[in-house]
């Protein structure tokens, strides 16, 4: 009845406060009270008196009140609501199935972010990782054509060393929007969970691949797979790669920001996203923070407390110990003076 009291909490940790208090008055009691109910006689000799000890009804009979004690003590306990608070559940949703699809395109490298869009993207898609621990996540890679350079998984450690090895000139230059998502999909839909997000990032409009961005997303939409997309560049102009030096280099020039809006706006409502225009890096890392902050219930772990009160057994000790005295007070040791 008493089992696992070492991890006891109460409720109402002020009552036992009183416990103190009453074993003080009760000591009180039993100093100044104990001559006048049990009287002394002095004499000279006590021969003529001598007995066997003292009578054993009248010894407990003094000690009568100490069970009224315990079970004041008692009761005390019990109104400070003794509870269990070891038996804790923890329960996990199922984590988000996520897949970044990031365009490596030439016009990545252009300066309007810092150092660059892509390497700003890369930083923040880090940092979006770090803060989805119980996701599975991969990564895609977009420009002429696709390709998964990491499939989806929950060490997010390798996802992090693929996605710091991205860089431009990985295939063949363009932007080829919907063999990107349509890659990504395919990532996920081998996977059974209930909820599959992509976040697609570009800087450019469709101009390459097999798959066109209408196809892709319909097959998104047949595989109940979220697409948030992000358009990235500045408004206007920017410093843009234009053309190669015979010595290999890149050469930058102000060239407009072309990004096909519409078409990311479309892809991300009609499977159930948001389409996003990021314009710098603050606006950027504001970006994965909202899109983070959509997502976050989906992941949310609850840690339940499973509180079992434990006041009544010290209940039932009180009135156990009350009508122990009252039946030894008047049944026992009645005849007493």
């Amino acid at each position: 009845m008493f089992s696992n009291l070492s991890h006891i909490t109460f409720a109402n940790k002020w009552v036992l406060f009183f416990i103190p208090a009453v074993f003080v008055v009760a000591g009180l009691w039993w100093y100044f009270l104990s001559k006048k109910a049990f009287p002394t006689l002095k004499l000279s000799a006590t021969n003529a008196f001598a007995v066997n000890g003292t009578p054993f009804k009248a010894t407990l009979k003094k000690f009568l009140p100490v069970l009224r004690v315990f079970a004041l003590t008692s009761l005390l306990v019990a109104i400070a609501r003794p509870q269990t608070s070891f038996d804790e559940e923890k329960v996990t949703t199922d984590g988000i199935d996520i897949v970044l699809a990031v365009d490596v395109s030439t016009s990545m490298l252009a300066k309007d972010f810092s150092p660059n869009r892509l390497e700003a993207a890369k930083k923040e898609a880090t940092n979006f990782i770090d803060g989805r621990p119980h996701d599975r996540i991969g990564l895609v890679v977009f420009a002429g054509e696709s390709f998964t350079q990491c499939p989806v998984t929950i060490d997010h450690a390798i996802v992090k060393n693929q996605l710091k090895q991205i860089k431009n000139g990985l295939m063949e230059d363009g932007t080829a929007i919907g063999m990107g998502l349509a890659t990504s999909v395919q990532r996920l839909k081998e996977f059974p969970s209930k909820s599959k997000v992509i976040i697609l990032m570009t800087d450019g409009v469709n101009n390459k691949g097999l798959i066109d961005p209408a196809t892709a997303s319909d097959i998104a939409l047949q595989f109940k797979t979220r697409v948030y997309t992000i358009g990235i560049g500045t408004n206007g102009k920017a410093m843009t790669p234009v053309a190669m030096s015979p010595g290999g280099e890149l050469i930058f020039d102000y060239a407009d920001v072309q990004i096909d809006e519409p078409l990311l706006k479309e892809i991300a409502k009609k499977t159930g996203g948001q389409y996003f225009r990021a314009t710098d890096n603050k606006k950027l890392k504001e970006i994965y923070a909202q899109i983070d902050k959509l997502e976050k219930t989906k992941i949310e772990v609850s840690a339940f407390e499973h509180k079992t009160e434990k006041f009544f057994p010290f209940a039932l000790l009180a009135i156990a110990l009350l009508l122990l005295e009252v039946l030894m007070r008047y049944l026992i040791v009645k005849s007493i003076p």
